[in-house]
C-alpha cells in the first residue's frame, strides 16, 4: 500500500513539475520580414511555429504574421517596445534610419564569406550583446534580443546583366536604406529604398533594374525570375540579419523555463532555417543552369571583380562607422571578431 501511495505521489509531483501545458497558453505575436508567400516565411510558420507549442508543452505558442500585416516593417522597434507586438523576427538592416550602428549590424556588406561565420559573430562573437546596446539606447530598455542572424547568403536579380564593378553605372538598384545602399552608390548604381514585398511590381514596371531581394528559393518563390531573368548567385553582397526580440516586460513575466525553451527554440531554427535555405537555393540554381527554369542566366562573379566590389565596401563600412558612437562599437566589434576568425589580418 506504501508503494502504491509513493507511486502516486510521484506521479503527481511530475504532472506539476514536469509539464509547461497546465496553464492557458502564451500566444506570442510576432512580425516578420519575410512575405507571406516566401519560402522562409511558409518554413518558419508551418515547420517551426508548432515545435515551440510542442517544446513547452503548449504552455508556449507564437503567432508570426507577414512583413507589415500589422505595422509598417520599419515601425517593429516602437511596436514591440509599446507592446502592439510581443516580438518580431526583422530585418536589423531597415532600422538604420535611427542609428548606423543598425545598418553595420544588419548587414556588413560584402564581409563575411559564409552565413555561419555571421551567425557566429552575433551569436558567439559579441554581436547580440551589441544589438542589445543599441536596443538600450532606442527602445529605452523596452526590448530584449533573443538572437540574429543571417538565414541566407542573398542572391542578386537583375532584368539585365550584371557581370562587373563596372556594369553597376547607372542601375537603379532596390536597396534596402542604410550601408547597403551606400555600397551600391559607392559602385555606381542608383539606389532606391523599398520593401521587399513592392520589389515585383517595382521591377515590372522598371522603377528599379535590380534588386538586392533575398535568398535565391524567396527570390524564385516571389516570382522575381519571371521577369528579373539574370541572378547573380552566389550573392557578391548580403548576408541580411534577420533579428528576434521580444518585449522586456513579455520577458521579464515569463518564468525561467519558459525563456530557455524560447533561446533553444531559436537557436535551432536559425540554424535549421538556414540550412534548408541553402539547400533549396543549390537544387533551384542546378536546376536553373541546366536551363529548366525561367532564368536566362546564373551569373557568378569571378574572384577580382568580386574582390573590388569587397574594397568598395571596406570604404562604406569606415565612413558608416563615423556617424555614432553606437556605429563606431558596432564597427569595432565585427572587425574584432573577424581578425580572431581570421577573415582580416591583424593591420587591417
Amino acid at each position: 500500500m506504501l508503494k502504491k501511495v509513493t507511486l502516486a505521489m510521484a506521479l503527481g509531483a511530475f504532472a506539476m513539475t514536469g509539464s509547461l501545458g497546465s496553464a492557458e497558453a502564451k500566444v506570442l505575436k510576432f512580425q516578420t520580414s519575410s512575405s507571406a508567400g516566401s519560402f522562409t516565411y511558409k518554413y518558419m510558420t508551418e515547420v517551426w511555429a508548432p515545435k515551440l507549442k510542442a517544446m513547452s508543452g503548449g504552455a508556449l505558442e507564437i503567432d508570426i504574421a507577414p512583413t507589415r500585416a500589422i505595422v509598417p516593417h520599419r515601425e517593429t522597434i516602437s511596436a514591440v517596445k509599446n507592446g502592439i507586438l510581443d516580438g518580431d523576427l526583422n530585418a536589423v538592416a531597415y532600422f538604420s534610419g535611427l542609428d548606423a550602428g543598425f545598418g553595420l549590424m544588419g548587414d556588413l556588406i560584402a564581409g563575411y564569406d559564409t552565413t555561419d561565420q555571421m551567425g557566429m559573430f552575433c551569436m558567439n562573437g559579441g554581436g547580440k550583446e551589441m544589438l542589445q546596446k543599441l536596443f538600450d539606447k532606442y527602445a529605452q530598455k523596452g526590448i530584449h534580443v533573443i538572437g540574429c542572424g543571417p538565414f541566407a547568403r542573398e542572391a542578386f536579380v537583375a532584368t539585365k546583366p550584371i557581370r562587373s564593378v563596372a556594369d553597376f553605372k547607372g542601375v537603379k538598384v532596390r536597396s534596402p536604406e542604410g550601408l547597403a545602399s551606400e555600397v551600391f552608390r559607392r559602385a555606381g548604381a542608383a539606389p532606391v529604398a523599398i520593401p521587399f514585398s513592392e520589389v515585383y511590381t517595382s521591377l515590372e514596371k522598371g522603377i528599379v533594374d535590380a534588386a538586392d531581394a533575398s535568398a535565391y528559393v524567396n527570390n524564385e518563390s516571389s516570382g522575381l525570375h519571371k521577369i528579373a531573368k539574370f541572378p547573380i548567385y552566389p550573392g557578391i553582397h548580403s548576408m541580411a540579419v534577420i533579428q528576434m526580440v521580444i518585449n522586456q516586460k513579455v520577458w521579464d513575466k515569463m518564468s525561467e523555463q519558459e525563456r530557455t525553451i524560447l533561446d533553444v527554440w531559436y537557436l535551432a531554427y536559425s540554424n535549421d532555417i538556414r540550412r534548408a535555405s541553402d539547400l533549396e537555393d543549390r537544387k533551384l540554381v542546378s536546376r536553373d543552369k541546366a536551363g529548366n527554369g525561367n532564368v536566362t542566366e546564373v551569373i557568378d562573379w569571378t574572384l577580382e571583380e568580386r574582390t573590388k566590389f569587397r574594397e568598395i565596401a571596406v570604404g562604406a563600412w569606415k565612413a558608416f562607422a563615423e556617424k555614432s558612437p553606437l556605429a563606431q562599437e558596432a564597427y569595432d566589434a565585427n572587425i574584432k571578431f573577424m581578425k580572431e576568425y581570421g577573415l582580416l589580418g591583424p593591420d587591417f
